[in-house]
This record gives structure tokens, sequence and C-alpha cells, in this order.
């Protein structure tokens, strides 16, 4: 075969891929725990004596330890919140604290300013201690505009920290927010400690004197402005911040210059300004040593796809129609030719999909990606790929429906399309990662059964793990286990080739076409077993039907059991899949805290189900299934064990929060 494009067989080349941040090389890794600067040693020195005397300033500075923040920046959609919070966690990063993140952004492009339609967030969750979610109440909240305080105050924990930019608490932007008076005055904020901070126009003095920035762009550098203020209160580093400002725009000086000034400005004035009396340091967490990096799931997911095009030794062909969330996936697949990926930007979804199918056919690792309309549209061709019996890989990034619903927002509800959303009887493999680095182990997963049993494969994401990051471990590439396509060569009859003559996993040869002697046909018409002719013969086709059924079946004896941890004998099984991984494991600790018994399990097999799955779910008298839809899991549970499962729902476009699963958990204890 041609394999033009790069070299897909490459280890070391992936790993050095992996180590180096996106457009940012080294930043966001560390080794073991040598990963601290001397600014934060510094600052962890302090701890022990808990006052600071700055120099000429008549006041002083209290250090307090804390071991985990939540902060939550929040603005209109062009304040730039999305780049402070992702800028913030890359400075986490780099200190070795563990971190969860929530970006949080509306569907509009750009609504009206000031509104609430166009409020945008991001939340990070960051300790001295393994965390499993983004956080549920955040102690601060950055407020840019009135808006974002309104829509992101009911989030914030009673006696909070809230740092809001008054220049832009105006009479115009109350009205647009709904306000009927100013909240900074009328004593609404007295549960809470409030911080007004002029930001704008601090930024605009700090600006004053760069030559080319004029007053709006400025102001636009306000974002950088709070996230250096931030980064004080936090004890973050300022040179990771201030290296990716320099890369970022080095093209435009006045604008570097800008930001800079921003930021340093935001620094400073958490330094000197009397408002601000106490920093708080958060150690790094306990970690294993190795190479780590801060990545989101998107990401992850794309390099675990690279990873098994390098272990399969198969070209990657990544064809998509653009649809949020599932861009980022096609945007990071295309940053790497020189791996030999091929990324496809097609006319429509359907086109994608034969597009991906098409490559399957001539040799190559295919995959797609959508979102759940795009699940819609694509299941004529995957219902072709399983009569093909030709490895797919599907990746479908979920989000609130049905059709357009709230493309920004989190929702795992496509299950049960994934299982039935077909004509006919045609049952494919299905699996869900449960983290954003568990995504890179999925992906790579999805290809080794797809490829090894000749099937299209689904790859459940969703728009919270697509989205969120967190420290991720970076495999030895070299340790990934060998993917073997093994195509058919030569005849493997005395009659000559036969196309579906199977192994002992029931998967039929891949021929490559063009191969000498292994011509045969292919299409949706029913095939003869073993021959691969066309056939209208009812036996045949009900034998065939059965074949593909136990061909998925079959993978169930090679993937991993299902592990309950339980380890004080509880009676109550919460059983999750998918991203509610995370407030599973926190609202299972609050309450073994409290003295409750409670087992957790979590899927990331979801059809075939591990072979033990029964056995597990049947040794419990009580099972809780936290799903974000109204309860396809559940259904599916209780149909195939004839155990009675409970659902706990949450279709709002949120992830599920450990204290709302820790009071279910208590009601039914």
């Amino acid at each position: 075969m041609n394999r033009t494009g790069g070299n897909p067989t490459d280890s070391q080349p992936l790993r050095a891929t992996l180590t180096a941040s996106v457009g940012e090389p080294n930043v966001g890794c560390r080794t073991g725990r040598r990963f601290a600067y001397n600014e934060q040693r510094r600052r962890r020195g302090q701890a022990a004596t808990p006052e600071r005397t700055y120099p000429g300033k008549h006041m002083t500075k209290q250090v307090e330890q804390r071991e985990r923040v939540i902060v939550r920046f929040a603005g209109d959609s062009g304040d730039g919140m999305q780049l402070a919070g992702d800028r913030f966690t890359s400075a986490t990063a780099v200190l070795g604290n563990d971190l969860a993140t929530l970006p949080d952004f509306p569907a509009e492009i750009r609504a009206p300013r000031g509104t609430l339609h166009g409020v945008s967030a991001f939340q990070i969750h960051f300790a001295s201690r393994d965390i499993l979610t983004p956080g549920d109440e955040p102690n601060v909240l950055v407020a840019m505009n009135p808006a974002a305080l309104k829509t992101n105050l009911p989030l914030v924990a009673r006696g909070g920290t809230i740092i809001a930019n008054e220049d832009e608490f105006t009479d115009r932007n109350l009205g647009k927010a709904g306000y009927p008076a100013n909240p900074l005055e009328d004593g609404s904020l007295d549960a809470y400690q409030v911080y007004r901070v002029p930001m704008e126009s601090i930024t605009l003095r700090a600006t004053e004197g760069i030559d080319g920035v004029t007053n709006r762009e400025a102001t636009r550098a306000k974002n950088f402005f709070a996230l250096g203020l931030v980064s004080w209160m936090y004890g973050r580093p300022t040179d990771v911040t201030l290296r990716w400002i320099d890369k970022k725009f080095a093209s435009r000086a006045e604008i570097r210059a800008a930001n800079r000034a921003a930021f340093d400005a935001g620094y400073n004035f958490g330094e000197t300004a009397e408002l601000f009396g106490t920093q708080y340091v958060i150690d790094p967490a306990p970690t294993r040593p190795g190479t780590y990096r801060n990545t989101n799931g998107s990401n992850a997911l794309a390099w675990g796809l690279i990873a098994a095009s390098v272990k399969s030794r198969l070209p990657l062909l990544y064809a998509s129609y653009p649809i949020t969330p599932a861009s980022e996936l096609l945007h990071e697949l295309s940053r790497h030719k020189n791996f030999g990926v091929r990324t496809i930007q097609a006319e429509d979804e359907i086109a994608a999909a034969n597009m991906a199918l098409g490559a399957a056919f001539g040799g190559h690792l295919g995959v797609t990606g959508t979102a759940g309309p795009g699940v819609d549209l694509k299941s004529e061709t995957i219902g072709l790929a399983a009569v093909y019996e030709l490895p797919l890989v599907i990746v479908d990034v979920q989000r609130a429906g049905p059709s357009t619903g709230m493309p920004t927002k989190t929702e795992a509800a496509d299950l049960l399309a994934a299982m039935y959303g077909r004509h006919g009887e045609s049952p494919v493999p299905i699996l869900a990662p449960a983290t954003p680095g568990q995504c890179f182990d999925v992906a790579f997963e999805a290809v080794r059964i797809a490829v090894t049993y000749r099937t299209p494969v689904y790859v459940l994401s969703d728009t919270f793990l697509g989205n969120s990051s967190e420290p991720w471990p970076i495999p030895e590439i070299d340790a990934l286990p060998d993917i073997e396509a093994n195509f058919a060569l030569e005849k493997n009859h005395d009659d000559g080739f036969m196309p579906y003559l199977r192994n002992d996993r029931l998967a039929r040869p891949w021929a490559v076409p063009g191969t000498p002697g292994l011509e045969h046909r292919i299409g949706g018409l029913e095939k003869a077993d073993v021959t691969g002719h066309i056939s209208y013969d009812g036996d045949n086709h009900e034998r065939m039907t059965r074949l593909r059924a136990a061909k998925v079946e079959k993978i169930a004896d090679d993937i991993a059991p299902l592990e309950a941890d339980d380890p004080d004998g509880a009676e109550l099984l919460l059983l999750g899949w998918g991203s509610t991984e995370g407030a599973i494991k926190a609202a299972a600790r609050r309450v073994r805290e409290w003295g409750g018994k409670v087992a957790t399990a979590h899927l990331t097999h979801l059809n075939p189900f591990p072979s033990n799955t029964g056995e597990v779910v049947r040794a419990y008298p009580k099972i809780l299934i936290p799903e974000m839809n109204t309860g396809q899991l559940t259904t599916l549970i209780r149909a195939r064990f004839l155990v009675d499962a409970e659902c706990y729902s949450k279709v709002q476009g949120q992830p599920i929060h450990a204290p709302e699963l820790e009071s279910a958990v208590r009601a039914r204890l």
C-alpha cells in the first residue's frame, strides 16, 4: 500500500509530541515531583511565617494555607474568560496541583454584549490532594460585568469571594442584566466577601504610552489583569503566562506589550493594594513519578487515535463535518500530518461517514466524529459498515438534545441511539471514557476492537469530557500493545478467496483492494456465509445476523471484568458510565466519611458489557445509576439482568455534582 504523507509507525516522535504542549513546548509538563518553580518553593516556605512585610509599604500580607480552591472566571463572550481560565490552568499544572476544569460557554456566537445569554465562564478546581470533579460551589467568582455576576452568583458558596470589575457596573449594564439596583451597593451581597476592582481603569493606565495601542485594544486586555490578580492570590508563577503572551503575540509587539502590562498590573495590584490582605498557598498534590501534561478530552482522544495508528501501522484518515463540540477533534488531528494523519472536512455528515468507511475498505484506519445530530445522519453508513464487517471508529461527543438542543451544554443521552439507532439487527461495540485522560485509552481500545473484530465501534464522549482538562501521565508508547491488522494476502480456501470465512473471533478477512487473487464483492446487500455472494435466502440471512451479533458478544471474552469498589460490604451500588465517574467517586467518598456504606462500579464497555456484569449487579439489593439522561443505561441493565435498578437523572446541560448525588444516596440508605 502507498502510505505517503508521514510515517505512522514511529513511537518515539509521538511521545515527544505528547510531551510538548501544543504551541508551547514543555509548559504544563512535569516529571515526578521535579516541577515546582523556585517562586512556589519560596512561597511554600512562607507558610511557617504567617506575615510578610513589604519594604516601603505600611501593611502586612497574610499567607494562608488551603487544601483546595474552586475559582470561576465569568464575563461576556468577548472578555476572554476561556483564555484566562486556560492560562491559569497551565500555571496550576506546572506547580503540580491536581486539577479539573469546566469550561462553560453560550451557544450564541456573540450574544448582545452585557446580556445574560452572552455570559461565558471557566471553572477550575485545584488542590494539594487527589480531586475527582471540577468542583461544586466556587470559592471565588471573578465577575467581569453584572450579567456574569447574576448568572453565576447562585453557584458560589455562601461566604465565598467575589471579585467584581466595578467599571462595568453602570446603569446601562445593570439594566441589561435585569438588576433594579447596583448589587455592589444595595447589600444583596452581604453574605459574600466582595472586592470591587476597577479593572478597566487600571488596565488603561497600565497601557498608557504603548505606541499603537488604542483604548479599545487596551480595554480588551482586562482579562489579563484579572488573570494577574488571581495568579497573585494563589501563588501561580508569572513566567508561564508571560512566555505564552510573548509567543502568542510575537507578530504584534504593541498587543504583546499591552497584555504583559495588564497582567503585571493585576499581579502588582494584589501585591500592593490594601484591599487584598491575604495570599493563599496550595501545595503540590502527591503524584506518582512520570511525565505529565495538562490535557482535555478532545486532545486525548486525538492522541489515542494517533497512537493506535502508530501501533497498528495503519495510516489514519479522519473525516468529519464541523459540529459543536466535536470540531476540536478535527482541529487537533489536523496538526499531526507528520504521523500520516489525513483529515477531511466533508460537505456533510453522511459524506464524512462514507469517506471514513471508504478509507477502511482501502486498508486505512477510518475514523469519523460528530455530535448527536450527526449520529442520526451517519446511521445508515454505520449499518453499512456493520454488514461490510470492516473496522470503522465513530466518535460521538454528546451534547444536550434533541435536534440542535443546547449545543454547548453537556448531556449523555446517545447511548440508546448508539445501541439501537440503525434499521435491522446491526449491533456494534460501544465504549465510553470516564475522564479526559482516559479518552486516550478508550480511543486506543476502540481501534483495537475495530481492527481485531472487523466491526464499527462507537466511542461516546461528551461535552464535559471534551472541554474539561486534568493532569495526564503521558504513556510510554513502546509499552502499548501492537494492533495487528493481519491483512489477507493470499487465498484462504481451496476454491479461492472466501471473504466471509471467519477466524476464531468470528472476524472475516480484511483484503485490501488490488491484492491479486482476492477480488470480492462488496455492498449493502446481504452476503452469503463464507462466499460473500449476494443472498436473499432467509436461512442465510438469519445465520449472518446471528453471526454478526455473536461476534460482538464475543468481545466480552477479550475485555477486563467489571470491578466493584466495596470496602465495607455495602447494600447499595452506584453504577455509572461515561463522565459521571468523578461525581460517583466523590459522592461515595463523602458517604463513607459519615459512616455510610456504598459500593461503586463504572462501565467503560457498554456493548458488550463485561462478562461478569450480571454477577456484580445481582450482588446488591439496591442499585442507583446516575445518568445525564432520563435512564438509558438503567433501562439496559434492568432489561438484561432483571434487577431493580433505579436512575438518578440530570438533564440540565451541566455535570452531576457530588453533593446532589450524596443526598440521593443518603435518601436510599
